[in-house]
Formats: C-alpha cells, sequence, structure tokens
C-alpha cells in the first residue's frame, strides 16, 4: 500500500508554498514552478517517469559524455545521474548529437532512447536508438535506423488507438520543400522501421514560416495532442513557438488548434520550444527549452517546466510563464580532482582526451586540439556573473606546455566551429591573456611567470554575460592582467559559452591543474 503524506505549512513572516504529494502523485502549481528548472546549456529535453521516480534527458550537441541522465524526485529538484553515451561517441557517428527522446517499454522493462547523430561514412544526419536496463545505464546502442536514404530528425514514438507501435519523425528541412512531421511503423525492439511513411502535419500556416519540428505527442480522452515547435529555433533572431494539433486516431487526420501558437516570447523567456510531456495521473506537464529574454544568448536554451492547461471544448494551453528564479542558476563549484572526474565536466565529441586525477590533482594532457584552444575540459555556463579560478603547479607541469581557464565560444558567432575562446592560461616563461578564433591566437597581454612562483592561482571574471577580466594571485592579492575584454563575438548562438581549462602545447606532456572553483555572483550556497 502507497503511503500518503501530508505537508504541514508553517507561517512565519512569509508563507511558504509546498509541494502536496499525495499517493505518490505531484500536483505542482504554477506559482511552485521555479524556473529554469534545468539551468544551462539544456536543449530538446525529454521525460520519463519509472517507478516513482522521473528522468530526463537533454541534447549534447558536440560535448561528450553524451546525453546527461537527470534523476528528480518532484520535477524541480534535477540531478546528474549518468550519460547516455559516458565514453564518448558510437564508431558510426561523427558530430551533431541532439534530440534525445526518452521511452520506458514497461513490459520489457526497458528504456529506450531515440537519438539524432551524423553518419562519419556519408556525413548525413539520421535517427538512432539505444536501449538499457536501468534508467541510469549501461546503454547499448543498436545503431541508426533505415529509413530509405532520407536525413532524418527528431524521433517520437507513440501508439495508436490499437496498440500498434509507430516512430514520429521529421525530414530534414532544406529550402523550398515542405516542413513535415511523419509517422512509421517501428518493430517492438526498436531497430526496424518499415511500411509506408504518414504524413501527420506539415507547415502551412504563416506563423509556421519554414519549419515545423520537435513531436511530442500524448493522449487525453478521446484526442492524441502533438505538440510542434515552428520557425527559428537557434540563433539571434530566433522566434521559435509551440503550436499544437489533435486527432482521433493517431494517422489522423489532425486539426490545428485555432488559438497557435500557444506558447511564444513572455517578459522573460524567448523562442520556446521542442520539449516532452508527462502525465501524472491525468495532470500534463511539458518540460521545454526556451531563452532567457535578457543574456539567454550566453548561457543557451535551459530547461523549463510547464502544467497544461484545458479549455473547455479540450484545448491544451499553457499559461505565460512569468517566473525567473536566478537562485536555480547560481550553484558554485569546486574540485580538487582528488578523486575520479565529476560527472559536471565535459569535453569535446571529437577531443582525444587523456588526463589522470589524484594527490596532485589534474594531469590533463596537452594537445593542439579544438582549433588551437588545446585539450578542454567543460562546463556550460548558467549564469551571466561569475568568477573562475585555477591552480596550475609549474613544477609538475611539462616544459613546453601552457594551462589555464577560459570562456568557450565560437568564431563569428557560428553554432559549431570553428571554436573560439578567450582566457589566461601559464606556462614556465609567460603567463598569458589571450583570444583565440579561426585557428589564430592574438596575445592580448603577458607578463614573466617568474614573478608568479611556481605554484601560479588565476581568475577569470565574467559580468554581464562577456564582459572579461584575467587576474593572477600575488600573496593574499590579486593583480589584475587584463580588464574589459569583450567576449559578444565569441557567443555561440544556440548553444551558450562553456567556461573550463585548458591544456595547451607538446601532445606528449602534461599540465597539472591543483583545483578549480566557480562562484556565482550572489549566491550563497557552494556545491
Amino acid at each position: 500500500m502507497k503511503r500518503q503524506f501530508t505537508w504541514f505549512i508553517f507561517y512565519s513572516f512569509i508563507t511558504i508554498g509546498l509541494i502536496a504529494c499525495t499517493q505518490g502523485k505531484i500536483n505542482l502549481k504554477a506559482y511552485e514552478i521555479a524556473n529554469p528548472v534545468l539551468p544551462g546549456d539544456n536543449p530538446n529535453p525529454t521525460i520519463t517517469k519509472i517507478g516513482d521516480s522521473y528522468y530526463a534527458s537533454t541534447t549534447s550537441n558536440e560535448w561528450s559524455p553524451l546525453f546527461p541522465i537527470y534523476k528528480s524526485d518532484n520535477l524541480i529538484d534535477w540531478k546528474l545521474v549518468s550519460y547516455v553515451f559516458p565514453g564518448g561517441a558510437p564508431d558510426w557517428a561523427e558530430n551533431n548529437f541532439f534530440a534525445p527522446e526518452l521511452s520506458y517499454d514497461e513490459e520489457q522493462q526497458k528504456l529506450y532512447v531515440y537519438y539524432t547523430s551524423r553518419i562519419k561514412s556519408n556525413n548525413k544526419l539520421t535517427i538512432a536508438v539505444a536501449s538499457a536496463e536501468s534508467p541510469e545505464g549501461p546503454f547499448v546502442d543498436h545503431g541508426p535506423l533505415t529509413f530509405n536514404d532520407c536525413e532524418t530528425i527528431d524521433a517520437f514514438e507513440m501508439r495508436d488507438e490499437d496498440g500498434n507501435l509507430f516512430l514520429i519523425w521529421k525530414e530534414v528541412y532544406f529550402p523550398g520543400k515542405p516542413s513535415v512531421i511523419y509517422a512509421q511503423s517501428i518493430s517492438e525492439d526498436r531497430q526496424t522501421v518499415s511500411g509506408p511513411k504518414h504524413e501527420l502535419i506539415r507547415n502551412d500556416q504563416e506563423w509556421e514560416e519554414a519549419i515545423t519540428e520537435g513531436p511530442a505527442i500524448f493522449r487525453r480522452g478521446e484526442y492524441f495532442y502533438l505538440l510542434y515547435s515552428a520557425g527559428a529555433c537557434c540563433d539571434k533572431a530566433c522566434n521559435y513557438k509551440i503550436g499544437v494539433a489533435r486527432a482521433k486516431g493517431l494517422l489522423g487526420p489532425w486539426e490545428k488548434n485555432p488559438a497557435n501558437p500557444i506558447l511564444k516570447d513572455t517578459p522573460y523567456w524567448k523562442c520556446p520550444g521542442t520539449g516532452d510531456v508527462l502525465n501524472e495521473q491525468g495532470d500534463y506537464y511539458l518540460l521545454y527549452h526556451a531563452y532567457e529574454t535578457v543574456g539567454g544568448d550566453y548561457i543557451g536554451r535551459e530547461g523549463l517546466l510547464a502544467k497544461i492547461q484545458w479549455t473547455d471544448d479540450d484545448w491544451p494551453y499553457l499559461e505565460p510563464d512569468e517566473n525567473l528564479d536566478p537562485t536555480n542558476s547560481r550553484i558554485n563549484f569546486s574540485d580538487k580532482f582528488n578523486g575520479a572526474l565529476e560527472p559536471d565536466w565535459q569535453w569535446r565529441a571529437t577531443q582525444k582526451l587523456s588526463y589522470a586525477t589524484g594527490d596532485d590533482g589534474l594531469m590533463l594532457a596537452a594537445s593542439t586540439e579544438n582549433d588551437l584552444l588545446g585539450s578542454l575540459l567543460a562546463q556550460p555556463v548558467k549564469s551571466q556573473d561569475f568568477d573562475v579560478t585555477a591552480t596550475v603547479d609549474l613544477a609538475m607541469s611539462g616544459t613546453d606546455v601552457q594551462g589555464g581557464i577560459l570562456l568557450i565560444g565560437a568564431t563569428n558567432n557560428s553554432f559549431g566551429a570553428p571554436m573560439a575562446g578567450v582566457g589566461i592560461s601559464a606556462g614556465h616563461d609567460l603567463i598569458e591573456v589571450w583570444i583565440t578564433s579561426a585557428n589564430e591566437k592574438k596575445i592580448y597581454e603577458a607578463v614573466p611567470s617568474s614573478d608568479y612562483g611556481d605554484l601560479i592561482s588565476l581568475k577569470m571574471r565574467v559580468r554581464n554575460g562577456d564582459q572579461l577580466q584575467f587576474y593572477v594571485s600575488k600573496g593574499k592579492n590579486w593583480e589584475l592582467i587584463a580588464d574589459s575584454i569583450d567576449a559578444s563575438p565569441y557567443v555561440p548562438w544556440g548553444m551558450g559559452f562553456r567556461w573550463g581549462v585548458t591544456s595547451l602545447g607538446s601532445q606528449d606532456q602534461y599540465v597539472d591543474i591543483t583545483g578549480v572553483e566557480l562562484n556565482q555572483v550572489g549566491s550563497e550556497q557552494n556545491e
């Protein structure tokens, strides 16, 4: 028998709203949802429930480990517990790892993960699938699905009114052609797509512009509902919106809501799109992504939660979210690298990473990879104002290497490579502040390393998302080395900045980084 919990609410000067959980059901009110629930770069979120726990995943783009697995007991507080591919990309896949979709088969007691990537052998985008007995892995990759030579993205699975399993997918958009979302039969082992493809919807309304994508289907009463995104998703001029269609049978005919789009820009959030719907015992929640209206370009698309409301004639709608809780993003971080590498760290999917952790800290093998940024360990930026410090032990580092900290972006604000970075690094001769873009490194400022000894502490200060200062510690004081560096030309639209550590130089040598700290401005916690 399930236990029934009653929460007692105490009042002092302020009444605190708590989540009421009765017989395992979560019933959130709008004011109880503190967004973002998944702060930082977490686009294309997907969600499922297994037992009494909720699991989510998001797009990785070009950063390994691939496809994070988050866990929550209340839909609000999420913890990173695993990755679908903790060791990096499957052998067949090149890059562009996006749009994961979690689907739990209760009969098989197996979690399937659909995802999109680019095939090495032909450079085409395709949907692939992996599976695991446990949501925390390990996952077995089953490779790409076959779709008669067309490029496919944005997978979603759904059973029709007779229990037949279908894969919902979208063909890659080409200018001048319609943007269509299809359904096609898929086998119970999720490895074979067969039979004809059935058109569900296409871009045939003015507000949708050139693209409809990101399908998420759920069922309520006599209707199937299809949430979809339309417009431009991922650059400074984004105008993404969410619409909905419904049908009494999965294969249609589908009727679009006359009130579309049902979610668009608000004062706090812009360009909402591609998400997933959770049915929590008759209450429906949408986990989707959006940018913060002010400064969101620096952070990327963050994961937001909304409770779906209903009109009298059974159309879903979403109340504009005026909530923005910055405390969700103000989580400090520190790492002495004494044990296993913290799961928050990421590296480029194409990077050959070699490192060791232990009593001496992080020994990170140097390289000239990543468009001359070197070997990188990075994390998504979660706010616009923060400080990062790191200590480099030159006595334990190679003679032909530099180690330091940086803000990672992209040349000319492009979505992917070539990469760009602004940082500070210490070598045996010089401490340098530099900007690397388009495979070219420019020294902004330099001072002799000998003035600071072998154990050199560096600081990067970020304000307003793109204004940088760099310091070196001398005794108890921080000496300003470079002031007012503008990183705005290097914001990677659609992905947000990342901060991290670098090891640049000869590939047979290592940089010793004895510790890293990130402190968010305005934070009172340190995790």
